[in-house]
């Protein structure tokens, strides 16, 4: 999935604004202009659409994390996970929402869209690893639909 409609979906999800969205990618240590977040919440053909880069999605992800987690002092900050994949995606998201392997199956079956136990622990292997297996847009794209449908009720 490209990193906009990911925006877009947790935008909704969380009934955030462009000032919010600023305010939560800013917990993780990188300032964007409501303005320009605009261009990147807007849909393809939509006039204004900027593609959402990398960095931006990054620091988004992390940014969720302490906004819903709170800040860990304990541990040194850890570097920006790049490049941004669907499986990282699904693992920030995973981290961000305290999800544990049954919650995962849940919401993905509530949109019926179930997963076997091993091909859901594979999406979250290192890349390298023997059963590790890339995350696909439409499993993405279901998960999100199940976790709004868990989050908004």
């Amino acid at each position: 999935m490209i990193h906009n409609d990911v925006l877009r979906s947790l935008r909704y999800m969380l009934k955030l604004n462009d000032a919010k969205m600023a305010e939560i990618i800013a917990l993780s240590g990188l300032e964007v202009n409501p303005v320009v977040l605009a261009g990147y919440i807007k849909k393809e053909d939509e006039a204004g659409f900027v593609r959402c880069p990398e960095r931006v999605m990054a620091h988004f992800l992390d940014g969720l994390v302490i906004h819903r987690r709170g800040k860990d002092d304990t541990r040194a900050p850890q570097p920006v996970e790049l490049p941004v994949t669907n499986n990282t995606v699904l693992k920030k998201l995973r981290v961000a929402f305290e999800l544990k392997e049954d919650d995962l199956h849940v919401i993905l079956k509530s949109v019926d869209f179930p997963v076997s136990k091993p091909e859901l622990s594979a999406l979250f292997r290192k890349v390298g690893h023997d059963n590790y297996r890339a995350c696909g847009d439409q499993l993405l794209r279901n998960f999100l639909k199940g976790l709004t449908l868990r989050v908004r009720g």
